[in-house]
C-alpha cells in the first residue's frame, strides 16, 4: 500500500526537524519490509519562522496553506498526496514502526476504514494531566474517536466524506471520526483506535496555558456551536504562544 504521512505545521521550527527525522526513520523501517511505500508531506500553515525551510531541507514535500486553520492545512496536504492511505501526524508527535505498520496492515485488509491511537506525553506531567490523558485514552477507545495528533484512514473514504470540516476550528478530528464511522458502517468496516504502541506527543501546552484555559478549551468541544467560532477557539490559534520547549 502506498501511503502519505501529512504533517500540518504552523511556526514549528523548534519541533519540525526532530519530528521529520523520527518519521523518516520509521518510514524507512516500514518500507524496508517491501509491502508499503510512503511519502512525507509538510503543510506550512502560513508560518512566520523557518518551518518551511527546515522541512524542505529534510527532503519532505512542502505545501503552503495561507489560512491558519488546522483542518484546512490537513486537507491541503491530502490534496497533493499520492497515497492510498493517509496518516495525519502532528508536528510535535512521533509514532513507532509498530504503530505505523499495524495501521497500514489494517487499512490494506479492506475491513478497516481508519482510526487513531492512544497517546502518552513526551515528558513527566502533573498527576491531574496524567489522569486527563488516561481518561481520554479510555474514551477514545470506547467511543472510537481518534486523537488529532495521529489519525489514519483510507483515501477513498476521506475523499468521500469531504475530508476535515473547515467549518470548525477545534475538534475536527472528532467530526472526521464520526463521519468515517458512518461511512464504514454501511460497508461493514471498522474504525479502530489502537493501543499497541501509543504515539508520543508534546506536553508543551501544559507549560503555555493554565489548567483553567485548557479546561475551558476542552469544554468547548461539548458546547453546541462553540467550535464554529475561531474567537472562542482562540487558544489553539494564539500567535503569541511560544513555539519552543
Amino acid at each position: 500500500m502506498n501511503y502519505s504521512i501529512i504533517i500540518p505545521a504552523w511556526n514549528e521550527e523548534a519541533y519540525i526537524g526532530q519530528t521529520l527525522e523520527s518519521a523518516r526513520a520509521v518510514m524507512q523501517a516500514v518500507d524496508a519490509q517491501g509491502v508499503h511505500h510512503g511519502e512525507l508531506i509538510v503543510v506550512d500553515n502560513n508560518s512566520s519562522d523557518n518551518t518551511a525551510l527546515i522541512a524542505e531541507q529534510s527532503g519532505a514535500i512542502v505545501v503552503f496553506e495561507a489560512i491558519n486553520q488546522i483542518a484546512r492545512a490537513r486537507n491541503a496536504g491530502a490534496s497533493v498526496a499520492s497515497g492510498d492511505a493517509f496518516i495525519f501526524l502532528d508536528a510535535d508527535t512521533s509514532c513507532s514502526e509498530t504503530l505505523l505498520s499495524n495501521a497500514l496492515t489494517r487499512l490494506s485488509t479492506d475491513t478497516v476504514v481508519g482510526g487513531g491511537s492512544t497517546i502518552v506525553a513526551d515528558e513527566e506531567i502533573p498527576a491531574s494531566a496524567l489522569r486527563a490523558i488516561n481518561g481520554w485514552n479510555w474514551l477514545s477507545q470506547k467511543a472510537k474517536l481518534a486523537a488529532g495528533c495521529f489519525v489514519f484512514c483510507r483515501r477513498d473514504a476521506f475523499e468521500a466524506i469531504g475530508g476535515f470540516s473547515v467549518r470548525v476550528y477545534a475538534g475536527e478530528e472528532l467530526l472526521l471520526s464520526r463521519r468515517l464511522k458512518r461511512w464504514a458502517k454501511k460497508r461493514r468496516m471498522s474504525f479502530d483506535v489502537l493501543a499497541i504502541d501509543p504515539v508520543i506527543t508534546s506536553a508543551r501546552k501544559l507549560q503555555w496555558y493554565s489548567r483553567a484555559q485548557i479546561f475551558q478549551q476542552m469544554l468547548l468541544l461539548f458546547i453546541p456551536g462553540a467550535v464554529f467560532s475561531k474567537r472562542l477557539c482562540k487558544t489553539w490559534y494564539d500567535a503569541k504562544a511560544p513555539r519552543r520547549r
